[in-house]
């Protein structure tokens, strides 16, 4: 048997490193294993290198618009790709050396391979050259997740991608066809579609972004449009084939056709929880696949945890390095729960959306007395004067009790502007709290306060929205 250690994190992800990090400060001695590079998915494929690339379209679109700022721009504006994806591996490779740094001053051991549980607290390490067996009193799994395969449209990686080519292809395509119309499938459309692609998407629900409030996606849906990006709403989508010419044809239930370069499938992800045994071990699982866990964190068997995609409650990198806190605190005898009040959701798309809390329907659905509080960007100063006028904040409060129950943002800086409603949702402030709070003139955040005076009748700066 190898070297024993307090903690070892199965996984080097945003929730993984996170939890090896926490446990380390914590006084604990700790090991991570990582098969490929720390960071994840969220860092080497995911979010980090999807907004360096979103950066560059949003440069890209505003230096096209230069002459509405007064600014003339001399000859023709083009995207360079290998330029694009070299500042991305840039940014992605400072960022992994950045953890890896963290990880030496903290002493903990980075072993690479893959790793598989044998006993409640021993975990055996396939790496080049043979393999090596380590022991932990605690161990916590967090082996994330990974874009869903279907087999109607397996990932080809030439012609039938998932997000992991979007971010490595060396060339735009000329058409693009998005399957599913979530968050990874709408960011994804506006990124291509800014920097010269034709899109199509198909989403089998009646919505874009269908997990949102009923606003936000129909907002979505407008700026779509807007953006010559064709959605295909309430479709499925029943093969793809590849066509004489090379590129691909997607058949639509109903015999339509949609031909394109490249088809990118993004309608779920599947749980990393296999092979890596935990059956073997014992250890409960969801009916998804997703591995089952208490409010500590903590599967079934006492000495392991589970955090992150793999446990299956959020499928965001924030609450898994939230959850790695809280798992490698009760590694270390602590005794805590996670409390998921106020979670937010980022999304990337053109422009922003940034939530948090109920959505409208679901509020009435939950039988509280709704009201609803509006304000559009457009009656902005500040959105005036950065051009950008798309969108407005929404605010659904409890009419009996004054508290504020979901914020939902469609904007310029969404994503940022959401974390103050995040707090309000959290910690159960009112909408004359949020009201009373000073806000800073000219900033985007006028817009939340003059929504939360909505849903009183009182905003200053336009009429009563009617709800």
């Amino acid at each position: 048997m190898g070297d024993r250690y307090d903690v070892a994190v199965l996984g080097g992800g945003p929730g993984g490193y996170v939890a090896a990090i926490r446990a380390a400060q914590l006084g604990a001695r700790v090991a991570c294993i990582e098969k490929e590079r720390l960071g994840g998915v969220c860092l080497n494929w995911g979010c980090i290198p999807t907004k360096a690339m979103i950066a560059t379209a949003s440069l890209y679109r505003k230096i096209l618009d230069a002459e509405k700022f007064g600014i003339k721009v001399g000859g023709p504006v083009s995207v360079d790709l290998n330029a694009v994806l070299a500042r991305k591996n840039k940014i992605v490779d400072g960022l992994v050396k950045g953890v890896e740094f963290l990880f030496k001053h903290h002493n903990i051991d980075l072993l690479n391979g893959r790793g598989r549980l044998t006993s409640e607290h021993e975990i055996e390490i396939e790496k080049e050259g043979g393999t090596e067996s380590i022991e932990a009193e605690n161990i916590i799994v967090a082996t994330g997740s990974s874009p869903l395969n279907i087999p109607v449209f397996p990932f080809d990686g030439e012609g039938i991608i998932s997000s992991n080519e979007m971010v490595t292809m060396t060339e735009i395509p000329s058409s693009l066809l998005i399957i599913g119309a979530g968050v990874i499938g709408c960011e994804f459309a506006f990124l291509m579609s800014r920097l010269g692609c034709r899109v199509e998407m198909v989403e089998m629900l009646s919505h874009a972004l269908p997990l949102e409030d009923e606003d936000v996606s129909k907002l979505i849906e407008r700026e779509l449009k807007k953006s010559k990006i064709k959605p295909h709403l309430g479709k499925r989508v029943a093969k793809v084939e590849r066509a004489d010419d090379g590129g691909m044809v997607a058949t639509i239930e109903g015999a339509t056709e949609i031909r394109t370069d490249k088809v990118l499938v993004s309608i779920g992800r599947s749980f990393n929880t296999k092979d890596i045994g935990l059956m073997e071990v014992g250890v409960e699982l969801n009916e998804n696949g997703s591995i089952r866990v208490d409010e500590y964190m903590r599967t079934n068997i006492e000495s392991i945890y589970a955090i992150g995609d793999a446990a299956g409650k959020y499928l965001l990198a924030y609450t898994a390095s939230a959850e790695g806190c809280i798992a490698a605190a009760n590694c270390v005898g602590q005794n805590r729960k996670i409390d998921y009040a106020g979670v937010p959701n980022a999304i990337f798309t053109t422009p922003e959306v940034g939530t948090v809390g109920l959505r409208e329907s679901q509020a009435r659905k939950a039988g509280y007395n709704v009201k609803v509080g509006r304000f559009r960007f457009i009656a902005l100063g500040k959105a005036q004067a950065e051009n950008e006028i798309e969108g407005e904040v929404k605010i659904v409060a409890d009419a009996d009790t004054d508290r504020i129950l979901g914020v939902h943002i469609v904007g310029a800086h969404a994503t940022d502007l959401i974390h103050e409603s995040a707090l309000a949702v959290r910690y159960g402030l009112t909408v004359e709290q949020l009201g009373d709070a000073f806000h800073a003139h000219p900033v985007m955040a006028e817009a939340v306060l003059e929504a939360a005076h909505d849903v009183h009748g009182l905003s200053i700066h336009t009429l009563k929205s009617g709800k």
